[in-house]
């Protein structure tokens, strides 16, 4: 049986020569093997053996001297290199708002998600021009079928089975937020110091494996074949540094409202599984920033707090500070968009899957939407790119920072405070019932 999610193919190949080259690796020592892996017939059984060989041999090639990054995997080791000055946060919300947060951050990862969900895979071309011709430009407002004529949906290849949200009355299945019930699940069922090993025997117990893309397929291939985390991240794992692991986050800044550092050592024990370096630091940094947004005056304090948690000499904090100082200097949002788009190849599924391109989407949501949080989930999704996965991680740190009593029921209502999900005993759940339990693990977890 020949699966195409259970095998990789030539794209996969460049992929991996891409990562080697930005991890700082010189890949010309193994430029034929790559010229002769490239030829082969993908078809042929044989290929997957010896594509495995080159990803065993790249694994092996060392990191340049002159590289300027520092940029390792272990805990301890990115913690030495978290940078020294560290933002000074209250320890922990008012307990008079903290339901309200809790319940606006899932509210808020709902939407944002919803908002992208329906145009996730557009490029610039398709959605701006879909935007443009409909007289909605820029977007501040959900995408919905019903507004466009019949030669729009013709032109940009409207389905009405996508998740408009004039076609739905629920937030629907998503992997974006089927990783944050999954990391409520596995807090109840393990508890705070739950282990990576733990992450990996919940995914084999309760998470299919073609409900998995990407790192994660590759990871759990690798539990299944007894190759055991930190090993099931970085064996045979061209996707290494996509997003997969930034996508998960969410829920452990959740369960530790205002304490980014403990918000980031549980994201790196659910990232460790299957990514290494910036795949592990984008959901470090997404889940400290969420947690910081529970007691942050700002979006810019709590994004800030994030990258406290990860190496400052990385390069995901490095284009981090850039889109930092980009807002700092007044620059247009239009041209910091240009400035990503020149950075990173949208065409390209390495680029458009990346963690770093995409953490820099949701900074610049963040920072461009200036406290609004319809104004900062349209700025997330705008730009393209990983829409909807851009759109939940603002959404969730928005409604950690305003709670849901401010989100606007223009966005809020549609959905009927309804959830669906993959994960077993939550197939249909309300937000406020996933709040509730949220609640009672931040208890848990505030006394261990």
């Amino acid at each position: 049986m020949r699966h195409i999610w259970l095998t990789l193919d030539r794209g996969d190949v460049e992929t991996e020569r891409l990562q080697c080259e930005q991890e700082g690796k010189d890949t010309a020592p193994l430029a034929d093997q790559f010229e002769r892996v490239l030829s082969l017939d993908p078809a042929d059984a044989a290929t997957q053996t010896a594509i495995g060989a080159l990803l065993d041999a790249t694994a092996e090639l060392p990191v340049r001297p002159d590289f300027p990054y520092s940029e390792p995997s272990a805990l301890p080791d990115i913690q030495a290199l978290r940078p020294a000055a560290q933002a000074e946060l209250p320890t922990s919300p008012a307990p008079s708002d903290l339901e309200d947060r809790v319940y606006g951050a899932w509210a808020g990862r709902c939407v944002g998600c919803l908002l992208g969900k329906p145009v996730e895979g557009w490029r610039r071309d398709r959605m701006w021009g879909y935007l443009r011709d409909l007289g909605r430009w820029p977007l501040d407002d959900y995408f919905r079928y019903g507004v466009a004529n019949d030669a729009v949906r013709s032109k940009y290849d409207l389905r009405a089975e996508a998740c408009f949200a004039d076609r739905v009355s629920a937030m629907p299945e998503d992997d974006d937020t089927n990783y944050t019930t999954t990391g409520l699940a596995i807090l109840k069922r393990f508890g705070p110091h739950f282990t990576p090993e733990n992450v990996a025997e919940f995914w084999m117990t309760d998470i299919p494996i073609l409900h998995t893309c990407t790192a994660e397929r590759v990871a759990y291939r690798n539990f299944v074949l007894q190759v055991p985390p930190p090993e099931s991240a970085s064996y045979r794992n061209p996707y290494r540094e996509w997003i997969g692991a930034q996508i998960r986050a969410d829920f452990f800044g959740y369960a530790a409202p205002g304490n980014p550092a403990l918000a980031a050592d549980m994201a790196w024990r659910d990232a460790s599984i299957s990514h290494v370096k910036n795949g592990i630091y984008g959901e470090m940094w997404a889940a400290a920033m969420v947690s910081a947004a529970f007691v942050s005056d700002s979006p810019k304090q709590a994004l800030e707090a994030g990258m406290g948690q990860i190496p400052a000499q990385c390069r995901l904090s490095d284009a981090l500070r850039r889109v930092v100082a980009w807002r700092e200097a007044d620059m247009e949002y239009d041209e910091a968009v240009a400035h990503i788009h020149s950075e990173w190849d949208e065409t390209r599924g390495h680029d458009w899957c990346h963690t770093i391109s995409n953490a820099m989407i949701v900074a610049l949501g963040l920072l461009w939407g200036d406290g609004d949080f319809a104004r900062s989930i349209c700025r997330a999704v705008q730009p393209c790119f990983d829409t909807d996965c851009n759109g939940a991680t603002v959404g969730s740190v928005m409604g950690a920072l305003l709670g849901r009593k401010s989100l606007p029921a223009a966005w809020v209502d549609g959905i009927h405070d309804t959830l669906h999900t993959g994960v077993a005993g939550y197939q249909t759940v309300r937000l406020a019932d996933m709040t509730a339990e949220t609640l009672e693990v931040i208890e848990t977890v505030g006394r261990s």
